[in-house]
């Protein structure tokens, strides 16, 4: 019996040090992924600001700027920032096109690491006739900066 006790007392111990250290832990991870969360937020306000003014090339800043950045859209995949700077060109060539463009942002999730997703909305109005449509972005933090790695709009 008094091994029992002993061994129920070491078990008690051992449970009590682990969930102190995960609560102990968790203000740091809450505040890591609320500066996550803003800076991830940040990136798309800038984009829209971009697109909102016909600078695509702005717009692109968000993205890597990487051969190995993948863009899933309408058209199938695109590989590669250049490439998805070019297709934006060619769907989208003067104002008119781009019109206003409106993020809705329905979840931040981490993934690991530095790497979250993003899953929202985007709502394009424009005189040609609006374009909606829902997106997922995987996010990664590079050099310090949140950039886009990959994007799947629909």
């Amino acid at each position: 019996m008094k091994y029992l006790y002993i061994l129920f007392l070491s078990i008690l111990c051992t449970s009590c040090i682990s969930v102190k250290a995960d609560v102990y832990n968790a203000p740091e991870e809450s505040t890591n992924k609320e500066l996550a969360e803003a800076g991830i937020r940040l990136v798309m306000q800038q984009q829209e600001s971009a697109w909102n003014k016909h600078d695509l090339e702005g717009f692109m800043n968000g993205y890597w700027r990487s051969d190995q950045l993948k863009f899933y859209g309408a058209n199938g995949l695109t590989l590669g920032w250049e490439q998805t700077l070019e297709n934006y060109k060619k769907r989208y060539p003067t104002k008119r096109e781009t019109g206003t463009l409106n993020f809705v942002i329905k979840d931040i999730s981490k993934i690991e690491g530095n790497n979250y997703w993003v899953m929202g909305e985007y709502h394009l109005k424009r005189e040609m006739g609006d374009a909606n449509g829902i997106f997922m972005i995987l996010f990664k933090q590079i050099n310090g900066e949140w950039k886009i790695i990959a994007d799947m709009s629909c």
